[in-house]
């Protein structure tokens, strides 16, 4: 055997060796789990940054498919980002964070907010209250996204906006919000024995403006009514009518609406809007009514 053909052979064998090692080991590399908390195209990990603040962590809150509440606990490295952002929004007066949670068309509707991502912004801000941040400094948002999972986990799907309020712009008028509210309440109506509540698209709607009042003006609270017909004894519909409000409030905590915020009555019989004459009458008298108090 001549050199050169040995040194052909010696070429083949090694591309033979190499390539049998590739397929034992490497071949399904490209295909392996991300090592890190945060999956491609499910959101990221926590960034803050605003005028003076630039603070960003791989980790924040994360969520299983089809749930508003994150997962806990919250990593460390999240709430060194919390404080910080509170020292920031300490220091500038005039600064504001908006959240925006993220959800797909694929996942249950919200119980009470437009979508489930509103109510995990929802959740995310109550945190952050928590944690000593004033509820005057942030808002919420919801957002249906294309987001991908892993092993049924969303891996961040909050994002969070620092923004400078001008200070010579008009302030929003939460005067106005109120009247607008109180104009057209929110109005549960309970059959008997309802031991559930489910909201329509506009309902949720002003459940979002009511939370969004309640967070921005001290001290504001949120007033739940019930009300009966007048079948039965008018003492007993009164407990009754009392029984609705502190479950439509009961349902409202559960679906994180500060319970603190929420004071309930009961009105029995004594304020019909209905004709109680009449089947429709009755009806539209079993209700309970949430306005601004």
């Amino acid at each position: 055997m001549s050199k050169k053909t040995g040194l052909i052979l010696g070429i083949l064998a090694t591309i033979l060796l190499g390539t049998f090692l590739y397929s034992k080991f490497c071949c399904n590399c490209a295909d392996k789990e991300p090592t890190s908390g945060i999956v491609a195209n499910t959101g990221n990990g926590m960034v803050l940054k605003g005028s003076s603040l630039d603070y960003q962590c791989e980790e924040n809150f994360n969520f299983k498919e089809n749930d508003l509440q994150y997962i806990a606990p919250v990593d460390a490295c999240v709430d060194v980002g919390i404080e910080k952002l509170k020292a920031d929004l300490e220091k500038n007066p005039n600064q504001k964070l908006l959240i925006t949670g993220y959800c797909t068309s694929a996942e249950k509707k919200s119980a009470l907010f437009p979508n489930l991502g509103f109510d995990r912004a929802n959740q995310v801000k109550n945190y952050l209250i928590s944690k000593g941040i004033s509820s005057e400094k942030l808002d919420i948002n919801g957002e249906v996204k294309d987001l991908i999972p892993k092993d049924k986990t969303f891996y961040g799907p909050i994002n969070y906006t620092l923004s400078d309020v001008n200070a010579n712009a008009p302030a929003e008028d939460f005067g106005k919000l109120k009247e607008e509210i109180n104009a057209s309440p929110l109005i549960l109506y309970f059959e008997t024995n309802q031991s559930e509540i489910n909201l329509t698209d506009e309902e949720k709607q002003k459940v979002a403006k009511i939370v969004r009042y309640i967070d921005h003006v001290k001290d504001a609270k949120i007033a739940i009514t019930g009300h009966t017909d007048n079948v039965g004894n008018a003492n007993k519909n009164i407990q009754l009518s009392k029984e609705r409000a502190d479950f439509t409030a009961k349902y409202l905590g559960s679906n994180g609406v500060s319970a603190e915020k929420i004071t309930t009555s009961g009105k029995g019989p004594n304020e019909p809007i209905a004709d109680n004459t009449t089947a429709e009458g009755k009806t539209k008298n079993r209700r309970t009514v949430v306005q601004i108090q």
